[in-house]
């Protein structure tokens, strides 16, 4: 009814993914967040760590890329079972920073290593980490980390709702992968597209983001 109408619109906090900044997460976003207007708006965030400058980067960005774990020294490979990850608490501590000073968020947005932090986060708010109030995940291009340290995150069914979306043709982070992070949830939706590494928004997708959000009213991670 009129009620509804007044809602306010979800609010996610959108994780960007390795080598990206919260600005590139924003321009590569324009159509799904055009797809999601009214419904849920989207807010960026830097990964607390820079790193080195590589071949592909854009010389004109204006921002360095950045990452938000290692499985080496200043490197990052999804597939490596990392012996000595390095920087995955500054950036948990940078989601619940962000969660309290930008908040109230009602879910995550995460893509590719942002969907795996997002999923470790889900695990910390499923078990009742006070820092992460939020009440479901979009996972586009997820894994779950192979780094033994991480395994903790896995052991038990992470029981938060989660939408989780696979590129048929991902060459990044391959679809097995994506798939075996919806396993680690307790009632994953899985949303598959024949596209690769990026955030589709196209009509079959629209109508399934907005489905899995039409779950949600504001407020209800808190």
């Amino acid at each position: 009814g009129a009620a509804m109408a007044e809602a306010r619109p979800l609010r996610l906090l959108a994780l960007h993914g390795y080598r990206q900044s919260a600005r590139r997460l924003r321009q590569r976003t324009g159509a799904l967040r055009k797809a999601l207007r009214g419904r849920a708006e989207l807010l960026a965030i830097d990964a607390p760590h820079p790193l080195p400058a590589a071949a592909e980067d854009d010389p004109d960005g204006d921002d360095p890329p950045r990452g938000w774990w290692f499985s080496g020294p200043g490197t990052f490979e999804a597939g490596e079972a990392a012996a000595a990850p390095a920087g995955l608490e500054e950036s948990l501590s940078a989601v619940a920073a962000a969660l309290a000073e930008h908040g109230p968020f009602d879910g995550l947005l995460g893509f590719s290593q942002g969907a795996a932090l997002a999923a470790m986060v889900c695990a910390l708010r499923a078990r009742g980490d006070p820092r992460f109030p939020v009440a479901f995940a979009v996972l586009v291009a997820g894994f779950a980390s192979r780094a033994p340290a991480h395994g903790h995150f896995y052991r038990e069914p992470i029981a938060l709702p989660s939408l989780h979306v696979v590129g048929d043709t991902d060459a990044v982070i391959a679809a097995p992968l994506s798939r075996e992070l919806a396993q680690c949830f307790v009632e994953p939706v899985v949303l598959t597209h024949p596209g690769g590494h990026f955030i589709p928004a196209a009509a079959a997708q629209k109508k399934a983001y907005l489905e899995f959000l039409e779950r949600f009213c504001p407020g209800q991670g808190q």
